[in-house]
């Protein structure tokens, strides 16, 4: 998921094929599913022959699913601390990583889903799929509850405030998809509740 605010320099050599397979499969899953994309499809997209994806993922497709949500988390890492890094509030930090990704989204065709979810919930209905995604969906509120702590929350509500955040844009992320409208994604961090400081926390009382 790269940051569509910040113009990618063109590679200096040809693509290596693991990586166009990753990038291929990345977007694919995220438009159509892991169902929903063929492994012709899949192949064709990465300029690959079939025996190069068994070489890089011995188990074909759903190595494949599980290394390219990996590739699409670290691009949401990597939003999310850029989104985050120089803001003055959790709740501007929050609005750029909407501003981002909704820039993303209008890119993508407006069809695009979240990378994780269209990959690994979509995909076989097995156990090592949905613990993935529960990591890399972890790694998110992690970073972001980091984030929020830095920005003066207390502990227990920047992790409060980054799940929230995550709910919120998994269900806007649903919407903008069947709306084709990327204002959803944009104005998401205007449905969350302002989180307050730690040194303003209201006391409990005894």
């Amino acid at each position: 998921m790269t940051d569509v605010t910040t113009p990618s320099a063109a590679p200096d050599g040809p693509v290596p094929t693991r990586e166009r397979l990753l990038r291929a499969a990345a977007g694919l899953f995220r438009n159509k599913g892991y169902s929903g994309t063929g492994l012709a499809e899949l192949l064709a997209a990465a300029e690959a022959p079939k025996g190069s994806l068994y070489h890089h993922f011995p188990n074909g497709k759903s190595d494949l699913a599980l290394a390219a949500a990996d590739w699409a988390s670290e691009q949401m890492l990597v939003l999310i601390d850029a989104s985050f890094t120089p803001a003055p509030t959790f709740q501007e930090g929050a609005k750029t990583v909407c501003y981002k990704l909704a820039k993303l989204f209008d890119k993508q065709g407006k069809w695009s889903g979240c990378p994780v979810s269209a990959t690994l919930f979509e995909g076989p209905e097995n156990e090592a799929f949905h613990q993935h995604a529960a990591k890399l969906f972890e790694g998110w509120i992690t970073e972001t509850a980091a984030h929020a702590q830095r920005l003066g929350l207390a502990e227990a509500e920047a992790r409060a405030a980054a799940e929230n955040f995550y709910i919120l844009l998994q269900g806007g992320w649903q919407l903008a998809r069947v709306r084709r409208d990327s204002d959803v994604i944009r104005g998401l961090h205007l449905q969350m509740h302002r989180p307050l400081p730690a040194h303003v926390q209201p006391q409990k009382n005894d």
